[in-house]
Parts: structure tokens; sequence; C-alpha cells
């Protein structure tokens, strides 16, 4: 074996993770679930704080979705999507595929600092068991807990997400490991995912457009991805990982 097809051998665990959690995310994890929730479900996400912990005690798994608790999941799923695309493209682009790589893993973990689901969760339970005088107490801090929830943080890390995947998809179409269909379907969904941040300051009632219309082509792109980051653990050994 040579020096190159061992140094490629020692990326092959990410290949096959980044690959697996492509495939989790398009086919279990999609992004904003809490919108397929909306739909299949009927119901309305609650407005008001109180509503918010009477619902989470009621119906948790419904609460838990309004408040995009499958994101989380979604996210981490990405990030090691990202891991794996940049295993891929490293010798190629290391720079630039290490950059992707760094705003892709820190849009996670915005989020992950931001999303309050767990965190209303435990505060509706402390709301079941509460006096009237503490119940107005949790309520205050209900509100706190949805103004991070819903703050800029959500919109920093769906911005640093959606950037690197738009990097990554203009590096695959320069690189010859990934073929070309796949980078242009992830230029198309990332670009129309951008559209999000043109529309929030000048049409913010059309803001879910973007998310819409990325959606097929955000699934086909992790597809695409997936697969071929499998492909290339397969390949490692005969030396195909890389190539240029």
């Amino acid at each position: 074996m040579t020096h190159i097809q061992r140094e490629d051998s020692t990326w092959t665990p990410l290949y096959r993770i980044g690959g697996a959690a492509a495939v989790i995310a398009a086919l279990l994890f999609r992004r904003n679930l809490g919108a397929e929730v909306t739909l299949l479900s009927g119901r309305m996400p609650p407005v008001a704080v109180s509503d918010w912990l009477a619902l989470l005690a009621n119906d948790r798994l419904l609460g838990l979705a309004f408040l995009n608790v499958f994101d989380i999941v979604n996210y981490a799923l990405v990030g090691l999507i990202f891991i794996g695309l940049y295993a891929a493209l490293r010798r190629s682009y290391p720079g630039t595929a290490g950059l992707a790589a760094c705003f892709g893993l820190i849009g996670g973990g915005v989020y992950f600092a931001s999303n309050q689901a767990f965190a209303m969760l435990s505060l509706s339970n402390q709301y079941a068991a509460a006096s009237e005088a503490q119940r107005a107490t949790l309520v205050a801090a209900g509100e706190a807990l949805l103004a991070i929830d819903q703050g800029t943080g959500m919109y920093a890390s769906l911005f640093l997400v959606t950037l690197a995947g738009l990097i990554f998809s203009v590096l695959m179409l320069r690189s010859r490991v990934f073929n070309r269909l796949t980078a242009y379907i992830g230029i198309l969904a990332h670009v129309l995912l951008m559209g999000y941040f043109v529309l929030l300051p000048i049409a913010p009632s059309l803001v879910f457009l973007p998310h819409v219309l990325a959606a097929v082509p955000l699934v086909i792109w992790q597809l695409l991805s997936g697969w071929r980051l499998i492909q290339l653990a397969r390949d490692v050994p005969k030396g195909a990982a890389d190539a240029r």
C-alpha cells in the first residue's frame, strides 16, 4: 500500500460516517420538520407562553416538534456531513474546505445554544405543579426562553450552515471527486436557501418560499453526496479517494 493509500485509509471512517449522516438527514431528520408536523397534524404552534407550556404538558412530542427539536438532530447530522465532505476534498482544497467545515460546525454550535426546546419542556414540568404565583414567574421565564429560541442565533446558524453547504458545492464543481450533477444541485439548493436572508428584511411574509423551493434539491444533494462518500470509503484501498 502506498503512502497516499495509507493516508486515505485513516479518513475512511469519516467518509462512512458522513455518508450515513447524509442519508439519515435526507430521509428522516430533514430541516424544518416542524412545518411538516403542522401540515400533518392540522394544528398551529401556540403563541402565548402559557399555551406552549400546556401543550408540552399534554403532548410532548408535538410541542417539541413545534419547537424544532428535530432540527437539533439535523444540525448534528449536517455537521457530520461537512466533516465527511472536508475529508473528501481536503487534498484538493485544504484551506477552503477547512473554512467551509468551520462555518458549518460553528453554525451547528450556535443552533444548539439557541434552541430552547428542552428548557421549555423542563419549564412545562414545573408549571404543571406550580402555584398561581409561581406560574407567573415561570411564564416570564418562558418568554425569555422563546426570545432566545427565536432570536438572532437561529438566523446566524442558518446562514453559516447554508454558506458552508454552498462553498462545498462549489468545490465539488471544481473537483473530480464528486460529479457535476451533485455540485449543481447543491449550488441550486443553497442559493435558494440564501434567498431567505434576502426576503427577510423586504418581504417577511414570503420567507417560507426559499425553504419550500430548496427542500427537494437539498434532499437530493444530501443523498447524492452521502452515496459518493460511501463509495469513497469503499474505494480507499484502491487509492480512488481524492482523485483529481
